[in-house]
């Protein structure tokens, strides 16, 4: 009782918040179902971490074992490309090679982001921190902040999450903000090119080569990304395809956001920078959004055969959530519109691009500093 009693009195005000925080990225993994595998184990993990004198973070916690090896090594996040890797079909973009432009030009967001945290204040390794969130995928914020800023990894990380499960409310305005109901309506004529088993496999192996060279620093994301994409397409790994896509992605998922949460910690998290961070967080996904919509348009001055501007916006990483959103965007304008394959070769294009644009981020600020 004395223990309960001490632990009783060490509360403070930030721990009740930080309390209510967990709790409410707990329900809405549950209840509305954001995200669920990664805000409810970094609710949980930061209900962990601020009950006074918890055994489960400090020198011998446990989650701080596992932060020490996993995040601190940069394990986690490049496991998690591994896994994402042998789920991804990269069929699409290669059907439509054009697409790739889509995936460039909605990384727009992050540069934007990091220019405009620069001015705010923050030097440049946090500022491509918080930049990084418009890449609009987690293990890439999770990866950059880790190695730049890692006293600001809870709240990269749960805002590049959130924003991630917020991207049905994010995009619309931004999009019917940009475009015309006529550039709305605007249909696309697919033509696909037919994709070899042969192509498959060697696409993992000249995208590592090619953004290698382009991006050294990349190299880890993108070649584990397309380790497991290499996997998956060989024909011959079944068994390691499977595990990669299932037991590898779950165990990791899992420890990684409870991980994260656990960095969660009220001297750290509850100050005006990470409200900041939350504010700068959503400039990056609504100018990604803006950078793929505005590109498409600049690109229909030239084309004879125009351009849906639409599917710019699916140039971001959220797949295949974003590319659902353009098709039902366009079917709301015209039901007959179907421009869902352009869409989603434009979003798997996203998921290459805001593994390079994290890895030019690295190289760029590594080379300045």
């Amino acid at each position: 009782m004395e223990g309960f009693f001490r632990s009783l009195l060490s509360l403070g005000w930030g721990n009740f918040v930080m309390f209510l925080i967990g709790a409410v990225l707990i329900y809405l993994a549950i209840k509305k179902e954001y995200e669920p595998m990664l805000l409810l184990p970094i609710g949980f993990g930061i209900i962990l971490a601020n009950i006074p004198f918890s055994s489960a973070i400090g020198k011998e916690g446990f989650l701080t074992i596992l932060y020490n090896a996993g995040i601190k090594t940069e394990l986690f996040p490049l496991l998690i490309f591994v896994a994402v890797g042998a789920m991804v079909d990269f069929t699409p973009l290669l059907q439509q090679p054009f697409m790739i432009f889509f995936g460039a030009a909605a990384q727009f967001g992050i540069f934007f982001t990091m220019f405009l945290a620069s001015l705010l204040g923050f030097n440049l390794k946090e500022a491509a921190s918080i930049g990084i969130i418009g890449a609009a995928d987690g293990p890439t914020s999770i990866y950059v902040t880790n190695l730049f800023a890692p006293h600001l990894l809870g709240p990269v990380s749960v805002a590049a999450y959130s924003y991630m499960a917020l991207v049905p409310i994010i995009q619309p305005p931004v999009i019917r903000a940009l475009t015309t109901p006529q550039e709305r309506r605007i249909r696309m004529d697919l033509h696909l090119i037919k994709v070899s088993k042969k192509m498959k496999i060697l696409f993992p192996i000249v995208v590592t080569f090619v953004a290698g060279l382009l991006a050294p620093m990349s190299v880890s994301l993108v070649g584990s990304l397309m380790f497991g994409n290499l996997i998956k397409e060989c024909g011959v790994l079944n068994r390691l395809s499977k595990t990669a896509q299932d037991e590898l992605a779950n165990l990791v998922t899992l420890l990684l956001g409870i991980t994260v949460g656990s960095t969660m910690t009220a001297d750290r998290f509850l100050s005006p920078t990470t409200l900041l961070i939350f504010a700068m967080g959503l400039v990056a996904f609504v100018f990604d959004t803006a950078g793929g919509v505005v590109f498409a348009k600049i690109l229909n001055l030239f084309l004879k055969n125009k351009v849906n501007p639409m599917v710019g916006a699916a140039g971001i990483s959220a797949f295949p959530m974003s590319a659902r959103i353009i098709q039902k965007m366009a079917q709301s304008e015209n039901p007959s519109n179907f421009i869902l394959m352009q869409s989603v070769g434009a979003n798997v294009a996203g998921q290459i691009g805001s593994i390079i644009a994290g890895g030019i981020v690295l190289s760029m600020v590594s080379s300045i500093l």
